[in-house]
């Protein structure tokens, strides 16, 4: 016979591997560690990449694909070469790019997470200042 503790433990684990099953790749979004910072060559940049359901970062995901640009300014052509670089937290993903001009630049990003078949993709609005 199961005790109450045990039942509780079982139906707590049950809980959460039915909405681990459940997610879908709307259930993550990337965010800016800083969303304002200086323009310049050689900026590093940072995104938190969030599962919505528990408000948690999530680590160890695979950032295959990135595109920094002007877009939200209407400047969409005026790209700029994006270079990974090591993170020092988990749920951190942190590029070097150039941010050559005061204005707003938007990062997309592709990434494949653990346990999640379908692709995350997502976008964020940064600022560089004078």
């Amino acid at each position: 016979m199961l005790s109450k503790l045990t039942t509780a433990a079982l139906a707590a684990t049950l809980s959460l591997a039915a909405s681990a099953a459940m997610a879908g790749a709307s259930d993550f979004a990337f965010e800016p560690v800083n969303p304002e910072m200086k323009k310049g060559d050689d900026v590093t940049l940072a995104v938190r990449l969030l599962n919505r359901q528990t408000g948690k970062p999530v680590p160890d995901a695979v950032i295959f694909k990135t595109r920094v640009d002007m877009a939200p300014d209407g400047m969409a052509d005026m790209e700029s070469s994006v270079s990974p670089l090591p993170s020092k937290e988990p749920g951190v993903y942190t590029f070097k790019t150039d941010l050559p001009m005061a204005g707003r630049y938007q990062v997309t990003l592709s990434a494949k997470v653990q346990g999640e078949p379908e692709t995350v993709t997502g976008k964020v609005i940064v600022k560089a200042t004078k």
